[in-house]
């Protein structure tokens, strides 16, 4: 099998994303550019793979990680070619480098592979494309037989060059062993003042080499981010092509330019998706999942015949089969429901684990709680599970029914069919079986006057 060396360029400073955050670290789909090209490049090898950064190296570092990966630190950004050979020598003689770049998160594998490949027989390949517009681009030059004599950068191209459309997307495959001896015959004789790595490909014309140039056929697939115009287009683009794989495989979206996702999704079949829906992280939807307007889901695991009911929030939670969720509802990170479970308008849990057939159906919130199954929890309950300093959890059988208004002291057990009369505050076990209450005496004060403001 032929080792394939990837070594990703990551070095430039981004200056036209006008930010702190190096240009390599903002996000496309939820992830950063820089992981998309490495997760990518890692499907072509199963070795490691070199990272030449520069800019923001350190602040790279802590958010890309990997055992795989091999730093590079380049001190000055001296040309594309001069970045290559900070990292060269980490490969072996025989080993194919690939060349990527940290600012093209929507190259596919298959594209890669088939730019290694296609190295039988020639010497050298590089990936080309056509794009509408190929102003700022470094243009594949060809002899009269159609094979490929040089590229010419765009500040050093001529009238008739600029007018070529065939464009250089940057990526390069060769064996190391050649790009070892390009390497060091590359010089600064250019408008830029920079080693360039394309004139690895005169070089090897030069040698009477074969060089080979390989069409991507969609243009933005090895488009680079430079600005944050780009960066919000190749966003769509990533958006759209994920949103398609999962109409693909069986879910409906009522809008596909309104659902964002911004992670991994795995859906079942028939589930349904409906307006200004935001998938973060990984999500695991069953089949016929119903997510109604305006809901968020990060991190979450949804049962089949769920229903997620619109402007509903949950993350880092369990929803059972066929449970009803919102509308209004948020579930906080630990809540797990059984099926059937019921969470209605503007609860809110929290490390509650819900029994089979449960209903906490209003205005309230449960945290840090264990729940049996055919609960009914009414309107405005709070389980009072915190005392400023330290957590206790609340204890509920089965077929428990708990009033309105109830507060719930932790740490307390309400134990199987006890009744918790509405307007209670439990702080001491509720016996099974029996109707427990815990409220102050009405009274009426007879001649009680209400205050009256004083005319002005």
């Amino acid at each position: 099998m032929i080792q394939v060396f990837p070594i990703i360029l990551a070095a430039g400073q981004g200056t036209r994303m006008r930010s702190d955050l190096p240009k390599v670290l903002h996000p496309v789909a939820g992830k950063p550019m820089l992981q998309h090209v490495i997760d990518t490049c890692q499907n072509l090898t199963n070795d490691r793979l070199a990272v030449v950064y520069g800019h923001g190296g350190e602040q790279v570092k802590q958010v890309i990680q990997g055992e795989r990966i091999v730093w590079v630190f380049q001190a000055k950004q001296l040309g594309t070619g001069h970045a290559v050979a900070q990292a060269i020598d980490l490969a072996p003689d025989e080993a194919i480098v690939l060349v990527a770049y940290a600012d093209t998160p929507l190259i596919r594998a298959e594209t890669l592979q088939n730019l290694v490949n296609s190295l039988e027989p020639a010497a050298l390949s590089v990936l080309t494309s056509k794009p509408a517009n190929p102003t700022g681009y470094g243009r594949i030059v060809r002899d009269e037989h159609g094979a490929v004599k040089c590229i010419v950068e765009e500040k050093d191209a001529d009238a008739v060059q600029k007018t070529i459309q065939e464009i250089n997307t940057g990526f390069m495959a060769a064996k190391a062993l050649d790009f070892k001896r390009w390497l060091k015959q590359l010089t600064p004789n250019n408008a830029q003042g920079e080693y360039y790595l394309t004139d690895c490909i005169q070089l090897a014309v030069q040698e009477q080499l074969t060089v080979n140039a390989v069409l991507c056929a969609d243009p933005m697939e090895a488009e680079g981010i430079n600005d944050r115009v780009q960066l919000a287009r190749l966003e769509r683009i990533a958006q759209q092509q994920q949103v398609k794989a999962l109409m693909l495989g069986g879910v409906t979206v009522a809008d596909p330019a309104r659902l964002d996702i911004r992670g991994q999704v795995k859906a079942g079949k028939d589930c349904f998706i409906d307006l200004n829906v935001l998938l973060l992280g990984a999500v695991e939807l069953g089949d016929r999942v119903i997510i109604e307007p305006n809901c968020v889901i990060q991190d979450a695991i949804i049962g089949s015949g769920a229903h997620i009911k619109a402007n509903s929030c949950i993350e880092g939670a369990v929803v059972g089969q066929d449970c009803e969720i919102g509308p209004f509802a948020r579930l906080r990170p630990g809540t797990l429901l059984a099926e059937q479970a019921k969470i209605g308008n503007f609860v809110e849990t929290k490390k509650a684990k819900i029994g089979k057939g449960s209903k906490v159906s209003h205005l309230s919130y449960i945290g840090d709680t264990e729940m049996g199954e055919a609960v009914n929890i009414g309107a405005g309950t709070i389980t009072c599970n915190y005392d400023g300093v330290n957590k206790f959890k609340t204890k509920i059988g089965d077929r428990v029914f708990v009033g309105s208004c109830s507060q719930l002291v932790a740490p307390v057990t309400i134990e199987d069919d006890a009744t918790i009369g509405a307007g209670s505050t439990i702080t001491k076990t509720a016996p099974a079986g029996q109707l427990t209450l815990a409220r102050a005496k009405q009274m009426s004060v007879k001649g009680w006057q209400r205050p009256v403001k004083e005319q002005k």
